[in-house]
């Protein structure tokens, strides 16, 4: 007899019981949501070859920078096309954990531990073609287990003086953006060599990045006062803005921008453990920021009040996103990308379209900001989703993950005057201009605050948009020969 419950209208239904999660709701959204799922288990040793392929897959990827919507995503498709028809994926900060069950009922469970990550979007770019390939059929999952491994193996792109040097180029290149002189540029190249000597120096005391972001951030400071000191006393022509101009542009160069973006991914589609820890380091790498700034601040103030000599005053720290002329900010903001590039450790390819990006997103940001008088939090936010939706889908038309893309390229709109203006007055409350708060510089911290998360929430959502179309743009497909990063 039919149990009068399953006769009971639609509308008066309960909801389906919780199952675990399909494959294909792991690969929705993914570039890789076309792969074909297999309709049966495999058995022990090719379900045990395929779990390893994945998890080795994820763990390289997670080493390399990515978040762990894409770890997922590549795991679950390596899956797949390996030959798995169903897969249990739990992805922290750290590690990685696959399960999955054979034909015959055997549970296969793999753990991978990853206790340090160096951003290298060239090894990235390598592992998502080589996932694409293997979703395609073009290569085998033998074939693939030893590309991955010439994968991890290959060296990075580039030497570390040349990441160096790209850091130097960056910072002054957004000092530029926000309105410092030729000279101001070249010094601030300067200050940010001298400050990676000081970080090579404590590096060999093995100190945790809280604190030597602390001595880099004060060290920066410090430097660029000695430049202030003697423009004030005329052997150069510096002045009390080209010294907020580099220190700013310094800021930038120090900021956790890929590890943020990378958190706030990681919470918006459901990761918040992973999420939370990315958030927590962020918070205390900016934390450590902070006090360096400020203390270096803090004593710059002093000798200036000891001399008798004038420091920056309030009025000078407009909060705009550039003060620069408008064709020098977006050429300084080409120059932000390109070094962008390098110190991701990016392929040399995907360079020059960073660049572009970087423009395109500092000038819809400029373009509101002094058009409509669009507030900055605002401006960037739109800005952050523009270059989320060309840089996914220019990604896709290149054949790479969009964040290599997507992340460089929102540095350009990295806050890094609006902190030091909120940190001064921090440092300077009661100072004669009598504007400077303690309570004004937490609210301009919190407005440096929204901007980050403006770029981080509105890259996300630029990406999330733009991913029905990946399919479209991606043009013919042809068979990947390049089987390592470069």
């Amino acid at each position: 007899m039919t149990d009068p419950r399953t006769r009971r209208p639609r509308i008066l239904r309960g909801d389906l019981p919780t199952e675990p999660m399909p494959m294909a709701d792991l690969l929705r959204r993914t570039p890789y949501r076309h792969a074909r799922i297999p309709d049966n288990a495999a058995e022990d040793t090719a379900l045990r070859d395929a779990l390893d392929l994945a998890v080795r897959v994820g763990e390289l990827m997670l080493r390399c920078g990515a978040g762990a919507p894409q770890v997922e995503g590549a795991i679950a498709a390596t899956a797949a096309a390996a030959g798995v028809d169903r897969v249990e994926l739990d992805i922290t900060l750290q590690s990685i954990v696959v399960q999955a069950r054979s034909s015959g009922g055997t549970p296969h469970t793999l753990l991978r531990v990853v206790r340090h990550t160096r951003f290298d979007y060239a090894r990235l770019v390598a592992v998502h073609r080589l996932v694409e390939s293997l979703v395609a059929g073009e290569v085998s999952t033998e074939e693939a287990a030893t590309r991955i491994r010439r994968i991890g193996k290959h060296p990075r792109n580039y030497p570390r003086w040349a990441v160096t040097a790209a850091n130097a180029v960056l910072a002054s290149a957004v000092a530029v953006v926000i309105g410092a002189s030729p000279l101001a540029a070249l010094l601030t190249i300067v200050v940010v060599l001298a400050v990676a000597g000081v970080a090579r120096a404590h590096a060999r005391l093995e100190l945790p990045e809280f604190y030597g972001n602390a001595i880099n951030a004060a060290a920066a400071t410090l430097f660029a006062g000695g430049l202030y000191a003697l423009g004030a006393s005329g052997v150069i022509p510096f002045d009390e803005s080209d010294f907020a101009f580099v220190v700013a542009g310094g800021i930038v160069a120090m900021l956790p921008g890929r590890t943020m973006a990378s958190a706030i991914e990681d919470v918006i589609f459901g990761y918040p453990l992973t999420g939370a820890g990315r958030l927590l380091a962020v918070l205390l790498s900016l934390t450590g920021l902070i006090i360096g700034i400020a203390s270096g601040l803090g004593l710059m103030l002093n000798l200036t009040r000891w001399t008798g000599s004038d420091f920056v005053s309030p009025d000078v720290l407009d909060l705009r996103v550039t003060q620069a002329p408008i064709v020098p900010a977006l050429l300084a903001s080409l120059v932000v990308g390109l070094a962008a590039g390098v110190t991701v450790q990016s392929r040399r390819g995907l360079i020059l379209p960073m660049g572009l990006l970087t423009i395109i997103g500092v000038a819809v940001s400029a373009v509101l900001t002094r058009g409509p008088g669009v507030g900055a939090v605002t401006a960037t936010g739109i800005a952050a989703v523009a270059v989320g939706v060309l840089g996914r889908l220019l990604a896709q038309r290149m054949d790479a993950p969009s964040l290599v893309l997507v992340v460089p390229a929102s540095f350009g709109l990295l806050p890094g005057l609006t902190i030091f203006r909120g940190l001064y007055e921090l440092v300077a409350q009661g100072e004669n201009s009598g504007l400077l708060t303690f309570q004004s510089g937490l609210s301009t911290l919190l407005s440096a605050g929204g901007v980050l998360l403006a770029i981080a929430t509105g890259t996300v959502l630029g990406e999330y948009l733009a991913a029905p179309w990946d399919r479209h743009v991606r043009g013919s497909r042809r068979p990947r020969t390049d089987q390592v990063p470069r």
